[in-house]
């Protein structure tokens, strides 16, 4: 979503590495599915309840991330989370260089 008035896009900050960036470069994460909530979850499309912290789609800001502990301050948890289906979902995304790919359908700048 952008802002009418300015023509500028949101921009969080990824908890990995501490930049700045557009909201639709960002992965959204939140704490918990059902029955689960100790456990880290992937939120592509930015629509599950619950707050959620921001994060680069990559293997190096969720290691940072986890290293600084930074997923319990952000999303205001106590105890261990579980990053298992977070790292999962991030390795399935990026392709043979390493690199994240984009979901199918979605063009570069596209925050649909």
């Amino acid at each position: 979503m952008r802002d009418r008035a300015s023509g500028r896009s949101p921009v969080r900050t990824c908890i990995g590495c501490r930049s700045r960036a557009a909201k639709s470069e960002l992965l959204r994460v939140v704490a918990g599915g059902v029955g689960t909530p100790g456990v880290l979850v992937p939120d592509h499309d930015g629509r599950l309840p619950g707050r959620g912290a921001y994060l680069h789609p990559s293997p190096g800001c969720l290691e940072s991330a986890e290293r600084r502990r930074a997923f319990s301050r952000a999303l205001r948890r106590e105890g261990p989370l579980d990053v298992t289906e977070l790292r999962r979902w991030l390795a399935e995304q990026e392709d043979p260089s390493g690199r994240p790919t984009r979901p199918a359908g979605q063009a570069e700048g596209d925050t649909t």
